[in-house]
């Protein structure tokens, strides 16, 4: 990791107790740390600028808080404009390891992959420790990020331990992304539109005395309306403004054939006493077709998971990608010039 620049983001929210325990923990391979203070009651900002020696740690403040992805991505958005080459971002409430930096680090330095987050589900020895309301909850939105995001082979999309190679800051569409609890999973949906690669990171975590500030039943409605709205986006941008291939057609004239088999049956049900066999099969054999053809686009969406790294597609100068970020002309293709 010579000459390369690692960067680690903290939101700073009520972590007061914690947080110069994790400072002190952060390796040497870590060149700049920032602390944000997120609107913080506790003036955890000013704390750790009077207390903390490390000449590594910046603090910067949110005028108003903004959530967890807000603080975030202003740390993020910080580090890319210092010259960061990784950016790393654990959480400010002492559940996670930052020994594990370098295992971050080394899988967006190595050309791996543009994305790597922790994954808690990796061994079951580690679950464990899980609380057992947050690990049906975590299992849930797991199985609703794998649709929105398109990332199949990726579990726990709600953890918050993540690494991204910086040269992707600049493409992602930060004002769009949602900045509180649903960050995580929709930045994931934001990386499907780049197709950037994600990998997980095997990982523990630690669970004390802390106390969340989510409200599950607050949440969890906005969750899943978030995450059907995402996945529409991503169906429509992926397989009809994109591009248009077979799996396309599959999707579209399976629905078809679910819907018209479902009401067609529905309104003939005991309509006729007994049914003839011809209302049967016009009923069943469009359900049954339209079944094997979603299936057919289910398997084609699942194989369509990136397995590319983006960013050693991307040009080494920073330049050229401000440039495309403002819609300036590039060689690289259209969908990068804009989110969705």
């Amino acid at each position: 990791m010579a000459h390369r620049k690692i960067a680690v983001v903290i939101p700073s929210y009520n972590v007061r107790r914690y947080i110069l325990t994790i400072i002190k923990h952060i390796g040497p391979e870590v060149s700049s740390i920032y602390v944000v203070d997120d609107a913080c009651p506790e003036k955890s900002g000013q704390f750790v600028e009077t207390t903390t020696q490390d000449p590594r740690v910046r603090v910067l403040y949110n005028a108003q808080n903004l959530g967890v992805g807000g603080a975030t991505m202003a740390g993020m958005t910080q580090a890319a404009a210092d010259g960061a080459d990784v950016i790393i971002k654990i959480d400010g409430d002492g559940q996670m390891d930052p020994a594990l930096i370098p295992n971050f680090a080394n899988i967006i330095l190595s050309g791996e992959a543009d994305y790597a987050k922790g994954n808690r589900f990796f061994e079951p020895e580690g679950l464990t420790d899980m609380p057992l309301g947050r690990l049906i909850g975590n299992a849930g939105l797991s199985f609703l990020a794998k649709i929105s995001s398109g990332y199949w082979y990726s579990l726990d999309p709600t953890n918050g331990f993540v690494a991204i190679h910086a040269s992707l800051i600049e493409l992602l569409p930060l004002d769009k992304i949602s900045k509180r609890y649903f960050f995580e999973s929709d930045l994931l949906f934001r990386l499907n539109i780049l197709k950037a690669r994600v990998i997980d990171v095997p990982m523990y975590a630690h669970y004390a005395d802390e106390v969340s500030s989510m409200k599950p039943l607050r949440e969890i409605p906005r969750f899943a309306a978030a995450h059907m709205r995402n996945f529409g986006k991503r169906i429509f941008y992926n397989y009809f403004v994109r591009n248009f291939s077979l799996a396309s057609v599959e999707l579209v004239l399976g629905t078809v054939l679910m819907v018209f088999g479902v009401i067609y049956g529905l309104l003939h049900w005991g309509a006729e006493v007994p049914a003839t066999a011809g209302t049967v099969m016009i009923a069943a054999l469009p359900i049954i077709i339209g079944a094997q053809l979603l299936l057919a686009f289910l398997n084609y969406d699942i194989q369509s998971v990136p397995h590319t790294t983006l960013h050693l597609r991307l040009t080494t100068s920073r330049r050229p990608m401000r440039a495309l970020r403002h819609g300036a002309k590039h060689s690289e293709p259209p969908e990068y010039k804009k989110g969705i």
